[in-house]
């Protein structure tokens, strides 16, 4: 009997194992399953590759949207800062506008005036002669040359007129200012300055504690001056004040809100602000 060694033996029964049909079927399904394992494992890092690249061009489609945001708002910024500053200008160039109309009226004024005191002005008269010689001294006895006439009135500047007033009134001069801005309104009653001198009038009766005389002035600003809203917001608030003075709380109460309701913009809005603010302390007694 021929015995064989262990190792040997194992050998020839593997051997065996695998020349039968089972373990042939067995291996083949193994090895197509380490092909399907390696097609999925290549797969697998073509999708890995695959979201890299979607991920770089995310990144970039992002950084360029954030870019074209950016840009969109710093384009509207600068076209809202135009649009301001174009605001701006146009607000400036209304009231150079409006200046411009004040000189121009004051100017029209002062020409009227002008022409006004060259046609009151008498023609000189020719001295008499003797002999046609032309000598003075032969003029007759107590006879003499007619004086050169003085201007009249109209032919002083409403804005040098206006100005002296003004200047009275910042000096504290208030009864000289009182009768040079009267003179101004009886000289001048048409130009933009006659509501300002109108109501410079009630100021300087304010600051002279004359409550009285001070709201009839302040009131002939607005029954006299209706079209100029600025100075009538003003002289409203004013006539409240002096009412409040007078002890007549209903009458400073009814100017105030007449200034609220009627100019709530007139002078920027300043004068409305007070008026309410006054209003409402009073409303609170």
């Amino acid at each position: 009997m021929i015995f064989m060694k262990p190792h040997a033996a194992i050998v020839v029964i593997l051997l065996a194992l695998t020349a039968t049909p089972a373990f042939a079927a067995a291996n083949k399904e193994h090895l197509q399953l380490l092909a399907e394992i390696r097609m999925l494992q290549e797969q697998n890092q073509q999708l890995q590759a695959l979201v890299g690249t979607l991920t770089d061009t995310l990144k970039t489609v992002t950084t360029k949207l954030d870019e074209q945001s950016s840009a969109s708002r710093k384009a509207m910024a600068d076209q809202t800062l135009a649009i301001t500053n174009m605001g701006d200008n146009v607000r400036v160039l209304r009231e150079k506008t409006d200046e411009t109309n004040v000189r121009i009226s004051t100017v029209s004024q002062e020409i009227d005036a002008l022409r006004q005191a060259i046609a009151s002005q008498p023609t000189p008269q020719a001295a008499p002669t003797a002999g046609g010689g032309g000598d003075p001294a032969g003029a007759a006895p107590g006879s003499a040359s007619p004086a050169t006439p003085s201007m009249p009135p109209g032919s002083i500047s409403p804005q040098r007129m206006y100005d002296t007033s003004f200047d009275d009134y910042s000096a504290g001069r208030y009864d000289l200012a009182i009768q040079g801005f009267q003179a101004f309104i009886q000289a001048f009653p048409r130009t933009p300055n006659a509501a300002s001198a109108q109501y410079n009038i009630g100021m300087s009766y304010w600051n002279q504690a004359k409550w009285t005389d001070a709201r009839e002035a302040f009131q002939r600003v607005i029954t006299d001056y209706p079209q100029q809203d600025d100075r009538v917001a003003d002289a409203y608030y004013k006539l409240g004040q002096t009412f409040e003075h007078l002890n007549q709380i209903d009458n400073a109460k009814q100017a105030y809100q007449t200034l609220v309701q009627k100019y709530p913009s007139a002078s920027g809005g300043f004068p409305a602000t007070q008026a309410k603010a006054a209003l409402d302390k009073l409303n609170k007694r």
